[in-house]
């Protein structure tokens, strides 16, 4: 699966895209590492990709509460 992604540049996180069909957002972190969330609303994937502190975000919203696995 490829996802666009576009560049954030804060907080530690590089790039983010969302792929809305298959309800993954891929998140690209400084040093390279890239995790793809599964089953990520709309909703939650708009406000954090617009969110001014995507970081701070992620780990409220996304980190703990969406399975996670390392992008290939």
């Amino acid at each position: 699966m490829s996802i666009e992604r576009k560049p954030l540049g804060r907080g530690g996180i590089r790039s983010a895209g969302y792929d809305r069909s298959a309800r993954v957002l891929e998140i690209e972190f400084e040093g390279g590492r890239v995790v793809q969330h599964t089953g990520v609303g709309d909703e939650i994937a708009r406000r954090f990709l617009g969110s001014g502190s995507p970081a701070s975000y992620y780990r409220d919203n996304i980190e703990e509460d969406f399975p996670q696995r390392r992008a290939s």
